[in-house]
């Protein structure tokens, strides 16, 4: 009989680390998937990732789970994803909302929102 395969491990909250979180959040496909579930409601991955190969999309979901900005919940033959908002909020207060509010423009650009 094969294995089951493994539940995907997530970084305990007080284990998140802003470095990890801001390089995860720093590339622009990625950065679209936390955009789509920013609404708060877990969603089936294919509703929130762009028509990428797979290995891409494996590589891009690892990366924002490792990191601890979302939660992959297997069900079945899906997965559904979720955006730990509480837990980042609690770590880094403010810095989901900054960067959601961003959008995406040249280097030399600012954000929507005036700096505090």
């Amino acid at each position: 009989m094969p294995a089951a395969a493994a539940e995907p491990t997530h970084p305990a909250a007080d284990r998140i680390e802003l470095v990890e979180v801001l390089a995860a959040l720093g590339h622009p496909v990625r950065l679209e998937i936390v955009r789509k579930l920013a609404a708060g409601e877990e969603a089936f991955c294919g509703e929130v990732v762009p028509d990428l190969p797979r290995s891409s999309v494996t590589h891009h979901l690892r990366t924002l789970r490792e990191s601890g900005v979302i939660y992959q919940r297997p069900q079945g033959r899906k997965l559904f994803l979720a955006l730990r908002r509480e837990d980042l909020e609690h770590r880094f207060p403010g810095l989901l909302e900054l960067v959601l509010a961003c959008r995406s423009r040249p280097l030399d650009s600012e954000c929507d929102e005036q700096p505090l």
